[in-house]
């Protein structure tokens, strides 16, 4: 009978071993080993890159996170701050229609700062909240969002809060019928041209906001409103009242905007 290797095994001789690794060529000619013995990918990339590491390119573009709903906390900070604007509106209102101390305090501090400043410095500020002015601006922002491929609710809606201007301010300068600080006439709460210049600045920043890295358009835009208030004020074509009413009103609107402006844009495809 012809001896196997079964046979040829004692019983003090040791079992059958399994087959052990060795280093050398073997090792490095497996997927994703180096000479070291360390596994990895020959790029030195990652297998496959998290979802939750993957970074966001800029808006429109592959890799962009869709949108997200507004969280309860910025819900809620808006609708605190439309109820102060609404409720300061409110009382700035009573008290120019009703004669009251917060109306003579404001003429009081109107007269000694009228004409201190110079025309040539407060006429340009005044006329930043002009039609000719503001109005261009506010355009080539709701050209440059459409162009983007921007959403049209977004730009509806900026273009009724423009509407919104004229609809609300004429009615009620001809309720309050407040006589003007050094001009004829009445009609001068709330001013038009604070209401303006804050609806076509802001709106603009609004609509620009989503296409650029930088937090600018806003600040941009409120320094020109701001600037707006000061030249009427100082210029002598409103007073203090006037353009703050203006402030309270229409950032309400502002705030109501914003909320609506709440999607993503979507790039433009380029054939």
């Amino acid at each position: 009978m012809r001896e196997t290797p079964s046979s040829r095994a004692t019983a003090g001789d040791p079992g059958p071993e399994p087959p052990q690794p060795r280093s050398g060529r073997a090792t490095a000619h497996t997927t994703g080993a180096s000479r070291s013995g360390t596994p990895h990918r020959s790029d030195g990339r990652p297998p496959q890159t998290p979802r939750g590491a993957r970074r966001t390119g800029p808006a429109g573009r592959i890799g962009t996170t869709p949108p997200v709903p507004m969280r309860p906390a910025s819900r809620r900070l808006r609708a605190a701050a439309l109820a102060v604007c609404c409720t300061l509106f409110a009382l700035i209102t009573w008290q120019v229609a009703a004669h009251g101390p917060l109306r003579r305090a404001d003429e009081r501090l109107g007269r000694a700062v009228f004409r201190d400043v110079p025309d040539a410095l407060t006429e340009p500020l005044a006329d930043l909240g002009s039609m000719p002015v503001a109005l261009p601006v506010l355009a080539a922002a709701l050209v440059w969002t459409l162009w983007r491929g921007g959403r049209l609710r977004p730009v509806s809606a900026t273009v009724f809060a423009m509407a919104a201007v004229p609809a609300l301010v004429i009615p009620l300068k001809a309720w309050i019928a407040r006589p003007g600080p050094l001009e004829p006439g009445t009609g001068w709460y709330p001013s038009g041209h604070t209401a303006t210049a804050m609806v076509a600045y802001c709106g603009a920043a609004l609509l620009l906001a989503p296409y650029t890295r930088r937090r600018w358009p806003m600040p941009v835009a409120a320094v020109l409103t701001v600037a707006t208030g000061i030249g009427l004020v100082l210029r002598g074509y409103h007073w203090p009242l006037d353009v703050a009413g203006s402030w309270c009103l229409f950032g309400a609107v502002l705030l109501v905007l914003s909320s609506i402006r709440s999607d993503r844009p979507r790039s433009r495809r380029r054939g």
